[in-house]
């Protein structure tokens, strides 16, 4: 609690994000996804969007290349992913959503969209449209529209 006697914005924003995810992942175990890793939905929204490399994954993480090639054979253990020859560079190999992957991503997105539309009954339009716009400016707008985050939109 802050001294005007409210919960600290900071705490708040981690709350809800704790609470979104844990139903998140609670929607995506019943939907039989339930050994997903901590990066997975990034990774398979990122894939989503197309097909990239190793490099590509690393690039999007922020993380090292060897980092990225762990996610990735973990993923591809656990059926999400599969890797397939590059159409333009015959040395290089893409990651793919596998059918899996693409159901897992699916079902997260339905996910979402109920989550959102539960909101919407709850709150009203007008108050999900206000935490849109605050959650934009605290991302910053810069951020959410760069051509890789507007990818993993849809």
């Amino acid at each position: 609690m802050t001294r005007s006697g409210k919960l600290d914005f900071g705490v708040l924003l981690l709350l809800a994000e704790q609470e979104f995810v844990g139903e998140l992942r609670a929607y995506t175990a019943a939907q039989g996804f339930d050994d997903q890793g901590r990066s997975d939905g990034f990774v398979l929204r990122t894939l989503g969007a197309a097909p990239t490399t190793i490099t590509g994954l690393a690039e999007r993480l922020d993380i090292t290349k060897q980092g990225a090639s762990q996610i990735a054979d973990d993923m591809e253990r656990r059926g999400y992913v599969e890797r397939r020859p590059d159409p333009s560079d015959a040395r290089a190999r893409l990651l793919h959503l596998s059918a899996r992957g693409e159901a897992a991503l699916a079902a997260a997105r339905r996910f979402h969209q109920t989550y959102e539309r539960r909101l919407r009954r709850k709150l009203g339009d007008e108050a999900v449209e206000a935490m849109r716009g605050v959650l934009t400016a605290m991302a910053g707008e810069a951020q959410v529209s760069t051509p890789h985050f507007r990818a993993l939109m849809f």
